[in-house]
């Protein structure tokens, strides 16, 4: 069944064409990814979708019972709400359902103060049927939409037990989009339009949306500049093409695969056609003056003005950077000793000793809060340390680009001046070039930055680092705000930097182009692992080995029998230990995750017993007949209020048993 379908929409902005006689539609149960270009129109259709822009041409129809969810880039929520409440209260209908509860209960109470006529009495059976008839309603929608189910959500995002009374005006902006995140997965819309949702997510977070993703058994829409994530989630692109929106059924590669297929085909059928045009051209200008041809030329003339032209799709631009050599520093390029930093009572980083080295590229991970920005934003001198040094080396000089840059960048200077205001060492050509790298032609580079775009100022200020880079580079989340494209085309020009960078990231895609250390903060101190992203993930058991025998001998090997015939033994005995091992792996892990899983198991039954326990006491308390007997009243009422107390240590209980399996989950 369709959810939305586009029928020969168009629609113009600023007068720039964003789709033209689309028609398109998603279907129950779809996954999607959308991608293209920043400032393509992505954005624009997800709006279209939702109803909160409407075409100028053509219809978007919308099934009548149709839920639709968006979770936009830029949130903006109010903060006076408690979290779980605010979670809660998101399910449409139910605040006010709750509102209707309260007034009937206190209009029923009154009521039964002073039964004095007949109609007294049928006025408060009538008002016990509607609270009965609401009571059920809210079952209903507490079977489907728990508390529960609102905490494990608030959980897998990383929110702390501590965190569910807290006012969402306590918390920052990116915390504030993680709590509109739960709030849309626990409505579970019909039609989920997520739009670059794990911008401020950290790697566990990620991966926790990632599992509920793919067990999410409705619709979505997702926007990601991560190429794994999106891979993970999707079996259908529609994609933002030069020549207009294209659908393709697969994942992204396979949308790449298929894209290079069609542009081949295309290109093709071109050249085929532009051989046929000239040969009917050099037929017609040989024999246009014979009267004994007049009729094959006038033929060929009606066929050539017939003949379809095909216009090849244009080269979609994209980020083209070129980092210049950089000055070669000394080996050691950075050392801290004894680094720490607190926030009042919180320690975010304890007594650090680290050392980076000419040419490594280490991509500091952690979860949200452990201290990797701070860490980084010490390093760059924009905050200081408690205590403890940090020491360059010879020859550094350090380039830092960091989110929060492009909020400050001047909004009343052009692109060209804001950045050329930083490049007090860089000629007219240099700024141009950097700013044509991020896609700021002739007219681009005069606009004022305050009419820029999120993605937008994020070039600005990347441009502003790429004008002046230094060789030790400093860089938090750089691909935040990019398209896809954008996040790999900027990877490869990092990958020819000559000299030092240090990076944070959630983007598995970009840390696994470029790492080739890690430092992994957590509880207040940095654990460095040598290697890749792969190596770091196979050496936390987080990651399965690739099943190569490192014993196998080389190709060399090849050309003796004997050598050849002991190479596969080893690797037939390598596979056999290999498979033992892994087996044991696997009993071991079973055998520590069974007990956890059988508590979560349990405590998930005993939480439904007692959701249902008070759903029946609720219906109870309800009936009028209960407030003529006091002492049946009571006993209902401490039941309940028992019930209730029991109800949350077992949720909470919950909570730390799912945290404690997840973490093991991870672990094995």
């Amino acid at each position: 069944m369709s959810l939305v379908v586009f029928q020969d929409v168009s629609l113009s902005l600023g007068g720039k064409t964003i789709v033209e006689g689309l028609d398109l539609s998603f279907a129950n149960g779809e996954r999607v990814g959308l991608v293209g270009p920043n400032g393509s129109g992505k954005t624009t259709l997800f709006r279209l979708i939702a109803g909160e822009q409407s075409p100028d041409g053509g219809e978007v129809r919308r099934s009548g019972t149709c839920r639709i969810g968006y979770l936009p880039q830029d949130v903006s929520v109010a903060g006076d709400q408690e979290l779980l409440s605010y979670v809660r209260d998101s399910v449409p209908g139910r605040a006010a359902l709750d509102q209707e509860i309260a007034s009937v209960e206190a209009e029923l109470s009154a009521a039964s103060e002073s039964v004095t006529t007949a109609a007294d009495q049928d006025r408060i059976m009538e008002l016990a049927e509607r609270l009965a008839d609401l009571h059920e309603r809210a079952a209903n929608v507490e079977a489907q939409f728990s508390e529960h189910e609102a905490k494990r959500i608030l959980s897998g995002l990383r929110f702390r037990d501590t965190d569910m009374t807290r006012s969402l005006g306590e918390f920052s902006g990116g915390w504030k989009m993680r709590a509109v995140l739960a709030s849309l997965l626990f409505q579970r819309p019909d039609l989920l339009l997520l739009d670059e949702p794990t911008n401020h997510l950290d790697m566990p977070s990620v991966g926790w949306l990632s599992g509920f993703l793919k067990r999410y058994d409705q619709a979505f829409v997702l926007v990601s500049h991560d190429r794994e994530f999106l891979n993970e989630q999707i079996d259908r692109v529609v994609s933002f093409e030069v020549e207009g929106v294209r659908s393709y059924k697969g994942d992204y590669e396979r949308y790449r695969t298929q894209r290079a297929e069609e542009l081949t085909l295309i290109e093709a059928r071109a050249r085929n056609l532009q051989k046929e045009r000239e040969h009917m051209e050099k037929f017609i200008e040989r024999f246009r003056a014979k009267a004994t041809k007049a009729a094959q030329v006038q033929s060929r003339i009606r066929q050539l003005e017939k003949m379809e032209t095909i216009d090849l799709p244009s080269e979609r631009a994209s980020i083209n950077f070129r980092f210049p050599p950089a000055q070669r520093a000394g080996k050691d390029v950075v050392r801290v000793e004894g680094l720490s930093k607190s926030y009042g009572s919180l320690e975010v980083l304890s007594d650090l000793e680290l050392r980076a080295t000419r040419g490594e590229r280490i991509a500091i991970i952690g979860v949200n809060g452990a201290g990797k920005t701070t860490l980084l934003r010490i390093l760059a001198s924009e905050i200081a340390s408690d205590s403890g040094t940090i020491e360059f080396g010879t020859n550094t000089k350090v380039g830092y680009y960091a989110q929060h840059h492009a909020d400050t960048l001047n909004r009343a200077r052009t692109v060209y001046d804001e950045v050329a205001a930083n490049a007090k060492d860089a000629g007219h050509k240099q700024i141009r070039a950097a700013l044509g790298a991020m896609l700021f032609g002739d007219r681009e580079v005069e606009k004022l930055v305050g009419v820029l775009s999120g993605g937008e100022r994020a070039r600005v200020a990347l441009s502003k680092l790429l004008v002046d880079p230094g060789n030790v580079l400093l860089l938090d989340e750089p691909t935040n705000h990019l398209d896809l494209e954008s996040s790999e085309r900027l990877a490869e020009a990092l990958l020819g930097f000559e000299g030092t960078m240090l990076f944070v990231s959630h983007n598995r895609a970009f840390i696994r182009a470029l790492a080739t250390k890690i430092w992994s903060v957590e509880q207040g101190k940095v654990v460095e692992y040598p290697g890749t992203f792969d190596e770091y993930l196979y050496s936390c058991g987080l990651r399965e080995s690739s099943g190569e025998d490192p014993s196998t001998e080389p190709d060399g090997a090849q050309g003796s029998p004997r050598k050849g015939e002991r190479a596969r033994k080893r690797k037939d005995r390598g596979g056999t230990n290999g498979r033992k091992q892994e087996e044991a792996r696997q009993r071991e892990k079973s055998r520590r995750l069974k007990p956890l899983r059988a508590r979560v198991k349990e405590l998930e039954a005993r939480i439904q017993e007692l959701e249902t326990a008070q759903n029946e006491r609720t219906a109870a308390l309800s009936d009028p007949a209960v407030y003529e007997h006091a002492e049946q009243r009571e006993s209902l009422t401490t039941a309940f209020t028992k019930a209730q107390a029991e109800l949350e240590v077992a949720t909470e209980a919950w909570l730390e048993a799912q945290g404690a399996l997840e973490a093991a989950e991870e672990e094995a």
